[in-house]
């Protein structure tokens, strides 16, 4: 039976989770859906990553009502994903803050971006007419940027590359709590359609030099306790080391695009088809990997058009 076209038949809504990590730390998440993450300082909060839709971050903004009446004035984009920055708009802050690479690929192929993500995740577009258009960072930054929230040191840094080029870390040191955006998921599939498989291992290794305690992935369940973080980061970069190198053992091999993914599916499924979006990921990510070991270091911007390309091949 042909399957449905990315995430087109997730239709059933998710059971939110609010978990406090720290006195200034909580965790957002929902089964697998996209997370967010709410820093609170001495005066302000700061939120990381925003939800796909202003109508979805009004969730997210009710929830941290019920623990402070503070106001928003920081959001950190942790790369320029749709489902990550255009709920931007509900949280009035006065700061939308990303790297300097992540603001150039919104240049570059934000609004591709924002049309593909729309018809691969329809659940998480619901009202995708509250979304006002792309979502511009009002403060750009090169590596690293340290704010202060009072008496509370936030670590914001580009540690390397991985999902994105841009991608971009949330870092408590005193409560040694980490947001990881997608460089980290657990129990959910990375999506690595716009990644740097060869560069993406180091930049865990960077994450986990760190040694949070607590991390709050881009997906799944909140980490708490070295064990789990531990965990998450193995995961990720077991995922991402496997699949690579079942795509490179294709390559070659002298196969083609359509027989590398039958066989790297049939690989995977065994350790990790259980993983949320296990089946909407990998036709972007056996294409992204069968790039890089090929002929394209950067990776090529989606449209949805691609995307649909893509899928008639591969899944047909």
């Amino acid at each position: 039976m042909k399957k449905s076209f990315a995430s087109q038949a997730d239709l059933d809504d998710k059971v939110v989770s609010f978990d406090r990590l720290s006195d200034h730390a909580y965790a957002y998440t929902a089964q697998g859906d996209p997370n967010t993450g709410i820093v609170i300082g001495d005066e302000a909060v700061l939120v990381v990553d925003t939800q796909a839709t202003p109508v979805m971050a009004r969730d997210v903004i009710r929830r941290i009502r019920t623990v402070t009446d503070k106001p928003i004035r920081y959001v950190v984009l942790s790369h320029y994903h749709a489902v990550r920055v255009l709920g931007a708009s509900a949280y009035g802050a006065d700061e939308i803050i990303a790297s300097r690479d992540t603001y150039d690929l919104i240049v570059e192929r934000g609004a591709a971006d924002m049309k593909s993500e729309i018809e691969r995740f329809p659940r998480l577009f619901r009202a995708v007419e509250s979304v006002p258009g792309l979502t511009w960072p009002t403060v750009v930054f090169e590596r690293s940027l340290t704010l202060w929230l009072g008496k509370l040191e936030v670590q914001v840094l580009q540690l390397g590359r991985g999902h994105t080029k841009g991608d971009t870390v949330v870092w408590l040191p005193a409560d040694r709590v980490l947001f990881s955006g997608d460089l980290v998921e657990f129990d959910a599939t990375p999506y690595a359609g716009d990644c740097y498989f060869e560069d993406w291992p180091a930049t865990l290794d960077a994450l986990a030099a760190l040694k949070p305690q607590k991390l709050v992935p881009g997906r799944g369940a909140a980490l708490q306790g070295e064990a789990e973080v531990a965990r998450g980061l193995a995961g990720t970069r077991a995922f991402v080391a496997d699949l690579y190198a079942a795509v490179r053992r294709g390559v070659a091999a002298g196969k083609d695009l359509r027989a590398i993914y039958r066989d790297v599916v049939s690989e995977m499924r065994p350790r990790y088809g259980h993983w949320v979006i296990f089946d909407h990921c990998m036709p972007f990510d056996v294409s992204r990997a069968y790039d890089e070991a090929t002929r394209h270091r950067d990776p090529r911007i989606w449209t949805a058009e691609r995307d649909r390309e893509l899928w008639q091949a591969l899944e047909t």
